[in-house]
C-alpha cells in the first residue's frame, strides 16, 4: 500500500514535532519544514525513520516568502511523487506591551502565521485540485476567538485570520479538497513552560480539566482530520481547550 505524505510547517519541535511523529506512526511519508531549528529537525528526522521505517524530509524554507514555498512544494513532489496532506502549523509570538508594539513586530507576527498559510495553502491547493484530492489542516487559537490578551493583539489577529481563511479555502477548494482547523487552548510546549509559575497556574484555573494540553493531545486530533473517519467534516473550526471559560 503506496504511504500518503504529509507536509507541516514548523514541524521541528513543539505541536509540529508531536504532529510528525503521529503520522509517522500512522505510516505517512513526513516532510518537516523548519526555518532556524535545523539541528532539532534533523534529529526528529532521525528519530522517525529509525522508529517508524518510513521516509522522512526535512526542508529549510520561509513560509512567509512566496519563493521558498513554490521551492519547497516542487522539492516534496520530486522526492516524494506527492503531496496527500498539509498542515499549516508554522506559527510565531511576539509578546509585548501595545504600546512598545511596532509596526515591523505586527508585521512579522502576520506574515508568518497568517501569509504563511495563505501561500502554503494557495499553492498546495493547486496542486490539490488538479489531483482531485486532498486534506489541509490549519492549526489556530482559541486566541482567535475569544482568549484574546492585548499583549499577543497580533498573535491573535493572525489566528483570527487563519479562522477566516480556512472558511475560505474550504469553499475555493471545493468539493475534492478538505479545509479544516484545530483552535488550540494552552499547550504545553517549551516556550509556554518557561512562562512565570504564577501566570501558569492562573490560566489553568481558567480551564475545567485545570491543565494544559499535551502537544500530542493537539496532534491526535489532527491525525483524526486527516482520516477516513472525519471524511464527511469540512470548512469546521475544532476547539481543543480542555474546557476553557
Amino acid at each position: 500500500m503506496e504511504r500518503k505524505v504529509v507536509l507541516i510547517t514548523g514541524a521541528s519541535r513543539g505541536i509540529g514535532a508531536a504532529i510528525a511523529e503521529k503520522m509517522a506512526s500512522l505510516n505517512y511519508q513526513i516532510v518537516i519544514n523548519y526555518l532556524q531549528s535545523e539541528q532539532q529537525a534533523k534529529e526528529l528526522k532521525k528519530k522517525l525513520e529509525e522508529k517508524y521505517s518510513i521516509q522522512v524530509l526535512t526542508i529549510c524554507a520561509d513560509v512567509s516568502k512566496e519563493e521558498d514555498v513554490k521551492r519547497m512544494i516542487q522539492t516534496v513532489i520530486q522526492e516524494f511523487g506527492s503531496i496527500d496532506c498539509l498542515v499549516n502549523n508554522a506559527g510565531i509570538a511576539i509578546d509585548n506591551y501595545f504600546e512598545e508594539k511596532t509596526q515591523d513586530e505586527f508585521k512579522k507576527v502576520l506574515d508568518t502565521n497568517l501569509v504563511g498559510a495563505f501561500l502554503m495553502s494557495k499553492y498546495v491547493g493547486q496542486y490539490f485540485k488538479k489531483m482531485s484530492k486532498g486534506n489541509i489542516v490549519n492549526i489556530t487559537s482559541t486566541n482567535g476567538i475569544d482568549t484574546n490578551e492585548i499583549f499577543s493583539m497580533d498573535y491573535d489577529a493572525s489566528k483570527a485570520g487563519l479562522i477566516s481563511l480556512t472558511h475560505n479555502f474550504a469553499k475555493a477548494l471545493a468539493p475534492c479538497v478538505r479545509v479544516n482547523a484545530i483552535a488550540s487552548g494552552w499547550v504545553r510546549t517549551q516556550p509556554v513552560l518557561e512562562m512565570n509559575p504564577n501566570y501558569i497556574k492562573e490560566e489553568q484555573e481558567k480551564i475545567l480539566l485545570k491543565r494544559f494540553a499535551e502537544p500530542e493531545e493537539i496532534a491526535n486530533v489532527v491525525a483524526f482530520l486527516m482520516s477516513e473517519e472525519a471524511s464527511y467534516i469540512n470548512n469546521a473550526i475544532i476547539r481543543v481547550d480542555g474546557g476553557t471559560f
